[in-house]
């Protein structure tokens, strides 16, 4: 029998998600929400999705890109947040010369708990909660 997780995660997130080289990397999961670490190399996406019953917050650490929410492309950089309402397709794309690093919460979780995916392809690989949904 695996102990409990522990009930409290504190951690310099910056500094974490400045370290973070994997696409995703789940650091916590709560009852009704998730952290999640995320790095995307430059050229690359996290690609166009939805999450239909959780709502999504993505904050911007490093880095340069397009926020693609509901058809309109906006710019976002170091310190931007982008508000994601569930339902909405969105994408991130890192239109800079340096990894994008982010650090996203979904309320309520949308991944299995510790779940890391290195690659972009490795997420779209692996089986996702049903609260999210890929189109390539």
């Amino acid at each position: 029998m695996s102990a409990a997780p522990d009930p409290v995660y504190v951690d310099d997130i910056r500094k974490s998600a400045k370290r973070n080289t994997w696409f995703r990397h789940v650091v916590c999961t709560g009852r009704f929400s998730q952290l999640v670490l995320m790095s995307v190399p430059p050229g690359g996406e996290i690609g166009d999705e939805v999450h239909e019953t959780s709502d999504q917050i993505l904050v911007i650490v490093d880095g340069e890109g397009d926020a693609i929410v509901a058809g309109r492309v906006r710019p976002i950089g170091k310190h931007d947040v982008v508000f994601v309402r569930a339902g909405t397709r969105h994408n991130i794309r890192n239109t800079g010369g340096e990894d994008l690093k982010l650090y996203t919460v979904h309320a309520p979780a949308a991944y299995a708990e510790g779940a890391i995916h290195r690659t972009r392809e490795d997420a779209i690989g692996a089986m996702v909660s049903r609260a999210s949904v890929y189109s390539r």
